[in-house]
C-alpha cells in the first residue's frame, strides 16, 4: 500500500529524496531563440555590418592616412562647425523644449491638438523639404524680412528645426505622469513658483531633458538635406561633416569619406553610451 502511494504521487517507481519534491528546470523555447536569432540577424544585416563595413574602409590606408584625412583644413573646420552648432542646438532644445512640453501637458488654449501634432512634422518631413522650406521663409526673398540664407545662423536653425520633437516628446510623457500632489503640498507651505520647480519638478524632468537633448546632439551632427539647402554650403563657413563628406564621395576618395564618418560616428555612439549609463545611474538612484 505504501509503495503503491509513492510510485502514484511521484509519477515514477521512485521515492522523493531528501531535499523533497523535484524542482522542473524549464527548457528555453524554441519560438524565444528564433526570435533572438532573427532580430540580431536583421540588427547585423542593416546596423552592425554597414557600420564595421565604414570603419574597416577608414584604415584601409592605415591610421596615418586616417588622420590625415580628418585633419585636412576643410575636414577640420566642418567637423568643428557641425559639433559646435549641434552643442548649441542640444542646450536650445532642453529649454525651449521642456517650454513647449509644458504648454502643451499643463495648459488649455485653442489649436493645441493641431499643434501638438505639428511637434512631430520634422520626424515625416523629408529634410531637403525642410531646407526648401527655411529657405523660402529665411532666404534672400523672406516674406516676413529675415535673410540668414548661407550664413552660419542658417545651420543653427537648421538644425532646431530637425531636432525640434526629441526633447518634447521625451519630456512630456514625465510632465504627464508627475504626481501634482506633491506641488500642491509645497504650494500649501509657502513655496513660490520657482522654488517647486527647482526642487520637485526638475529633478523628475532632468532625466528625460538630458535624453532628449543627447538624442537631438546626435541627430543634429548626421544632418544634410536641410543644411546643404539654407547654409549653401560654403567651405570653412557653413559646410557641415555631413555635406563635406558627400562631396569627398562624388570626388571618388571614399577612404577619407569614411575616416570622417567614422568620427562621427564614434562622437554619436559615446553620446549614446552615456546617456544609457545616465539611464542606468537614474533608474537605481530612484
Amino acid at each position: 500500500m505504501t509503495a503503491t502511494a509513492v510510485s502514484t504521487s511521484t509519477g515514477s517507481g521512485e521515492a522523493p529524496g531528501p531535499a523533497g519534491p523535484r524542482v522542473h528546470r524549464s527548457r528555453p523555447r524554441v519560438g524565444t531563440a528564433l526570435s533572438l536569432g532573427t532580430a540580431v540577424l536583421y540588427l547585423s544585416l542593416i546596423v552592425l555590418i554597414p557600420l564595421a563595413a565604414v570603419v574597416w574602409r577608414s584604415t584601409e590606408g592605415g591610421w596615418d592616412t586616417f588622420w590625415r584625412a580628418v585633419q585636412t583644413p576643410d575636414a577640420w573646420a566642418a567637423l568643428k562647425l557641425t559639433v559646435g552648432a549641434s552643442l548649441i542646438v542640444a542646450v536650445v532644445n532642453v529649454v525651449m523644449g521642456t517650454v513647449i512640453a509644458w504648454v502643451l501637458e499643463r495648459d488649455k488654449f485653442v489649436g493645441k491638438g493641431l499643434v501638438d501634432t505639428l511637434i512631430d512634422l520634422p520626424f515625416a518631413l523629408p529634410t531637403i523639404v525642410a531646407g526648401l522650406v527655411l529657405l523660402a521663409l529665411y532666404g534672400t526673398n523672406s516674406p516676413i524680412g529675415i535673410n540668414i540664407a548661407y550664413t552660419r545662423i542658417s545651420v543653427g536653425v537648421a538644425l532646431l528645426f530637425v531636432t525640434l520633437p526629441f526633447v518634447v516628446r521625451t519630456v512630456q510623457p514625465v510632465l504627464r505622469e508627475l504626481d501634482r500632489d506633491m506641488e500642491q503640498a509645497a504650494y500649501s507651505l509657502g513655496a513660490s513658483p520657482f522654488t517647486t520647480f527647482r526642487r520637485i519638478i526638475l529633478p523628475n524632468l532632468a532625466p528625460a531633458m538630458i535624453s532628449g537633448a543627447g538624442l537631438a546632439f546626435t541627430r543634429a551632427i548626421a544632418e544634410y538635406g536641410s543644411t546643404n539647402l539654407l547654409t549653401g554650403s560654403i567651405p570653412f563657413e557653413t559646410q557641415v561633416s555631413a555635406v563635406n563628406i558627400f562631396g569627398r564621395i562624388e570626388s571618388d576618395d571614399t577612404t577619407s569619406a569614411a575616416a570622417i564618418s567614422t568620427v562621427l560616428l564614434v562622437v554619436a555612439f559615446v553620446v549614446l553610451l552615456g546617456l544609457d549609463l545616465f539611464q542606468r545611474w537614474s533608474a537605481r538612484r530612484g
